[in-house]
């Protein structure tokens, strides 16, 4: 039976097929079923290729019925979405009954609508791998699955049709032979397959008793051999049976029942007691070595066995000692989304207590769905904040086909979107970028998927990581970070070379010289202002300076009043300058220093 399931007050029904009912050891009642899935529980992508996948089947075949936007709006209500998964529900938790067919391209769609707790599915829904499949058991009914009937033959008058090149003979009823010497040709075949048999080692593996043997020789197999070979060779026996035993040894004609082996016949029992007739997943999971010509020709004859027969007999009893039926009582709790006031003090919405206030607010809202004004009981529907209630009628509606008989402003329409213009397209670059910050939010009361916005941030790079990108990029190698985006970065390596670089090392101190020169002697004016003399009048005082170089090459008193780093020597001895003074080692020893400083002195 296909039945509702109630897992939620305020979502709608849930609809399952059950494959068994099982007891549990608590007395309880648990039913084994396969999920179904609605249009509101698919991603919106995968919806947008079924339509696409249905309009060319509707434009294919015009003869259907035009339907008007509430029809649509109802049937995408009807469609269903068959799985492979299965689920364990109480069964306490059924609430009715409905009908599940496959889409049957014969029916209007109408019908779908006329008949009360009826709907279709045509697509196969995988919820892990997020794939829509077409279903394996399409019935291909229609023009396009159809052979071109000519018209009919009027009395005398003759095919045209070379019936040679759209048939071929493969036996000929009117042959000269009998069905006595036919018979005994099949005889001399069964003969000459069991002697073939016995000569054959892996067949007598398989069949180690002449008896056996001689049953496998009897097949179908070969006795089709035989009437062939009989047929091509113009029905002369002679010929045929020269055929069946040629120099090289009888001829060994065997069928699938014979070319597989026990542990291959276990494999396929087992797939079968899993998928069931879905060969294709037997072949994928099972037996990749086989065909599935192979696997399908093997199960009909598999069905012809004693083996087959048994299994089908434990079947049936152990289905006579399962659980058939459970009775379901009517479900008479109240629901907590009903709305009610006590005392005009306090209302219940979506089972929370609010205040009476809003519940008078929306007393006088319509229906959300038919716009109805009176109903004997009004259930809340939707966010608690848009205050949307729906009549009895609409919210059993809601329940069973997942949405609202009329298009509400609180739910969202699934329209085809229109074929894209060139603005379109150029517009939707921007769009994908503005659509990567809104996530879809599916709502608990209500099948509209509202758009949440996600919470901005902004990344702000500290100056020494601005620095580093720079300082460091042997280590942090931008493009290939780029894209190994999961892949971290090594902070720790980037700061300890950071680190190093900030620290000069002693090895790159740029060597200086150090040098004591014989302090100048002046003559300083006595402090008395009364005893002021004249200074002595220096001799060499008015004589011209030619650059930087003093009188007899030696250098001016500037050079003379400080201490020479071994860069400014280097400066100097640029500008033509001679270097008075060498020393081998670049680095003083500071005793020395100061006991050159003592000497000067």
């Amino acid at each position: 039976d296909y039945v509702f399931f109630e897992n939620s007050s305020s979502n709608p029904y849930l609809i399952r097929r059950i494959e068994e009912l099982n007891k549990t050891a608590s007395g309880n009642v648990e039913a084994k079923v396969v999920c179904f899935y609605r249009r509101r529980d698919i991603s919106h992508s995968l919806i947008q290729l079924a339509d696409k996948h249905a309009s060319k089947y509707e434009r294919e075949s015009p003869s259907e019925p035009e339907l008007s936007d509430k029809q649509k709006h109802q049937l995408r209500h009807r469609e269903l979405f068959l799985s492979r998964q299965y689920e364990s529900l109480p069964a306490t938790h059924i609430r009715g009954k409905c009908t599940v067919a496959l889409l049957n391209e014969t029916e209007s769609v109408l019908s779908y609508l006329e008949k009360e707790d009826t709907f279709f599915y045509s697509l196969v829904y995988d919820p892990t791998q997020k794939t829509l499949l077409a279903d394996k058991g399409e019935i291909r009914v229609g023009p396009r699955f159809q052979a071109d009937i000519p018209d009919m033959l009027q009395e005398g008058e003759s095919d045209g049709r070379d019936q040679s090149k759209l048939e071929v003979k493969m036996w000929d009823p009117e042959c000269p032979l009998t069905n006595k010497q036919i018979d005994q040709f099949l005889v001399v075949a069964r003969a000459v397959g069991t002697f073939a048999r016995a000569l054959d080692c892996s067949s007598s593996v398989r069949q180690p008793s002449l008896h056996m043997s001689a049953a496998a020789a009897s097949r179908d197999i070969t006795l089709f051999h035989a009437m062939d070979t009989l047929h091509r060779h113009g029905y002369h026996l002679s010929s045929a049976i020269g055929i069946l035993v040629p120099q090289g040894g009888p001829v060994l004609c065997r069928d699938e029942m014979e070319e597989w082996s026990a542990s291959e016949a276990s494999l396929f029992e087992e797939a079968l007691e899993k998928y069931g007739k879905d060969f294709n997943d037997i072949r994928q999971d099972f037996l990749p070595w086989k065909s599935l010509t192979s696997i399908i020709e093997y199960y009909y004859m598999w069905k012809t066995t004693d083996r087959y027969v048994q299994q089908k007999r434990l079947k049936a009893a152990e289905a006579e000692s399962k659980l058939k039926q459970v009775y379901i009582p009517t479900y008479n709790k109240p629901n907590p989304n009903q709305i009610s006031v006590s005392n005009g003090k306090m209302a219940t919405v979506n089972g929370a207590a609010s205040l009476a206030g809003h519940q008078t607010a929306g007393a006088g809202r319509a229906c959300e769905s038919c716009f109805s004004m009176q109903s004997s009981q009004w259930y809340s529907w939707g966010p608690p904040n848009m205050q949307c209630r729906l009549c009895v009628s609409c919210w059993m509606y809601w329940k069973k086909y997942g949405g609202l008989k009329m298009p509400s402003r609180a739910e969202g329409e699934e329209r085809e979107p229109p074929s894209p213009t060139p603005n379109d397209l150029r517009a939707r670059a921007h769009g994908a970028r503005q659509s990567s910050h809104l996530a879809p939010m599916r709502n608990s009361g209500s099948p509209r998927s509202s758009v949440k916005t996600k919470q901005a941030f902004l990344l702000q790079a500290t100056r020494l990581t601005k620095l580093a990108r720079h300082m460091c990029r042997d280590i942090i190698r931008l493009r290939r970070a780029a894209r190994r985006p999961f892949v971290p970065i090594n902070c720790g390596a980037v700061k300890a070379d950071q680190h190093q670089s900030l620290i000069p090392s002693p090895e790159f101190i740029a060597p200086c010289v150090l040098e004591s020169r014989p302090a100048p002697n002046t003559t300083r004016s006595p402090r008395t202002p009364g005893l002021q003399v004249p200074p002595p009048r220096r001799l060499l005082s008015s004589l011209p300076s030619h650059g930087p170089l003093g009188m007899l090459g030696k250098r001016s008193y500037h050079h003379h009043s400080r201490l020479e780093t071994g860069a400014e020597r280097r400066a100097s001895a640029g500008q033509g300058e001679p270097c008075t003074h060498t020393n081998a080692h670049p680095h003083v020893d500071a005793r020395r220093c100061a006991y050159m400083h003592s000497r000067s002195g």
